[in-house]
């Protein structure tokens, strides 16, 4: 058996073989082929293929396209998900298949870790689980994951329910959460695998480049709702906000907002890349998203912590020293203490091979573990 760290000797590149994308799906990913779809965003001629113009290649990891350097931003890969339709819970990352005869958690025979595990949660975690998964499995040949998103609320109700091994987060367990688990005699722990920051995005057009924190509570909350009270266009701001079972709407809530609600006219989303698209195409739109998904389609706003403070980028550097007002921790929970396929997993995920992948990726690896 290969030891987790030596994973990524065995990773090769993905081929560069197009397989038939289901109508039902935005994205699916199997293990060892690309998916090659129609890309909706404005991708530069080096990353056009024969599909046609507008095309980009979208690999094993998270539906995966190149971006370039934009000055000191984030360098790697960003990542655009979705869905096609809105009732469609985030689709289920098909990372292998089902092993016969082994359930959630459960040990195959054979030396070293083997059967199946089931991770479900957070949509900004989706991708950097699914590149993950591939390389652990790449490593233990024995090991199926399934990985799915649908908001890190949908990963806790799973951990809940018995339905999921593992559940990833882009917010902290509630008290609700933490309570049903302690009542069924499983209390959650807590393990960080990256650090993010949520990224403020507007159309390339609209000239703000920095807002405050408190401007943006007053544009979320529904105070400001014209570009030119903080120096932009005259134009009447549209909000694109994730679900509420989204981590990252109650990151935004509590941090940005200070628990206020939403503008009644936020139009909420079921994914990322649904507010990518959404901002990418409305030249009065603010959105936000994790720092690995930016792309080049819309533009980051530096954000300042308050009036005196100099409005900061999120970049690795920044989120890394503590400087940008928006940095948050990601999750993994288990329901109790991991089974051992469980803990591997989650060791795997801050090893070496585990962090250089979130890197890849475009998030920050933790400054420790659990």
């Amino acid at each position: 058996m290969l030891l987790l760290d030596e994973a990524a000797a065995r990773l090769r590149p993905p081929r560069a073989l197009p397989v038939p994308v289901p109508s039902d799906l935005n994205e699916v990913f199997m293990k060892g082929q690309p998916v090659l779809k129609a890309c909706p965003l404005p991708c530069g001629p080096e990353r056009q293929d024969e599909g046609g113009a507008g095309a980009c290649r979208h690999h094993l990891r998270g539906g995966e396209h190149l971006r370039r350097e934009r000055g000191r931003g984030v360098i790697g890969r960003g990542a655009h998900t979705g869905r096609t339709t809105l009732g469609l819970a985030l689709a289920v990352l098909l990372v292998g298949g089902a092993l016969p005869g082994c359930g959630p958690g459960t040990a195959a025979d054979g030396e070293g870790p083997g059967g199946t595990l089931v991770v479900r949660g957070s949509d900004t975690l989706v991708n950097l689980s699914a590149a993950w998964a591939e390389a652990f499995m790449e490593a233990n040949p024995g090991v199926q994951v399934s990985v799915s998103g649908g908001g890190s609320s949908t990963g806790f109700a799973g951990l809940i329910e018995g339905s999921v091994d593992l559940a990833t987060a882009s917010r902290e367990v509630n008290d609700f959460e933490r309570q049903a688990l302690i009542d069924r005699g499983r209390p959650p722990v807590e393990y960080v695998v990256a650090v993010d920051a949520v990224t403020m995005i507007v159309h390339p057009s609209n000239p703000v480049r920095e807002l405050t924190m408190s401007q943006l509570a007053d544009i979320l909350t529904g105070q400001v709702t014209n570009w030119a009270d903080v120096g932009g266009p005259d134009l009447a701001i549209t909000i694109y906000s994730r679900e509420t079972s989204s981590g990252t709407y109650a990151f935004v809530r509590e941090r940005v907002m200070g628990n206020k609600d939403y503008a009644a006219s936020a139009r909420l989303l079921p994914s990322t890349y649904a507010i990518i698209e959404a901002v990418a195409q409305d030249r009065a739109g603010i959105g936000y998203v994790g720092m690995g998904y930016v792309t080049d389609a819309v533009v980051a706003l530096k954000v300042a912590a308050d009036e005196a403070s100099e409005p900061v980028e999120a970049t690795v550097e920044n989120v890394t020293s503590g400087a940008y007002p928006l940095a948050r921790n990601l999750y993994i929970y288990s329901a109790g203490e991991p089974g051992p396929l469980a803990k591997a997993f989650i060791e795997f995920c801050t090893s070496e091979t585990g962090r250089a992948i979130t890197e890849e990726i475009g998030f920050v690896p933790p400054a420790g573990g659990r």
